[in-house]
């Protein structure tokens, strides 16, 4: 069992998952926030504090699934658009993990399809014409 927390400590979870790989992203948002991720099953993930706290953002797509603390930015882990029945944990949330610990692999996200109806530039990745806001059920949403 792992804990982790955002910044300011408002929000708390635990991550019952051996983590064995991190991995990094070169979508548009991830190259921005610069988070080193853990893949871990939904039910891996348990919010123990906070959850009224967590900020959702979403684009693109809308399947995947970005929480933040509302009181201090920090992003603290998704539901991710390629696995929806698991999160992308930031590592460096995590309390007493050692980062080093695990080998760091590069995942590509700049080519999957940008579908927002006014994407922006920035957004690397191949256009769909004309999509709009694809949408799914959230299961943990419905926990939080």
């Amino acid at each position: 069992m792992i804990e982790g927390s955002c910044h300011c400590g408002a929000v708390h979870f635990r991550v019952d998952w051996t983590i064995d790989e991190l991995t990094t992203c070169d979508c548009s948002l991830c190259e921005i926030r610069g988070a080193l991720m853990a893949k871990v099953p939904e039910a891996a993930l348990e919010v123990t504090a906070g959850a009224d706290l967590l900020t959702l953002y979403q684009w693109n797509t809308h399947r995947a699934r970005h929480y933040f603390c509302s009181r201090c930015g920090i992003y603290v882990f998704h539901r991710k658009r390629a696995a929806p029945d698991h999160f992308g944990v930031n590592a460096r949330c995590l309390h007493d993990f050692d980062l080093a610990s695990v080998p760091v692999r590069a995942t590509e996200g700049a080519n999957m399809t940008v579908e927002d109806p006014t994407p922006r530039d920035r957004w690397p990745g191949p256009r769909v014409p004309n999509a709009g806001h694809a949408t799914d059920g959230d299961r943990f949403q419905n926990r939080i």
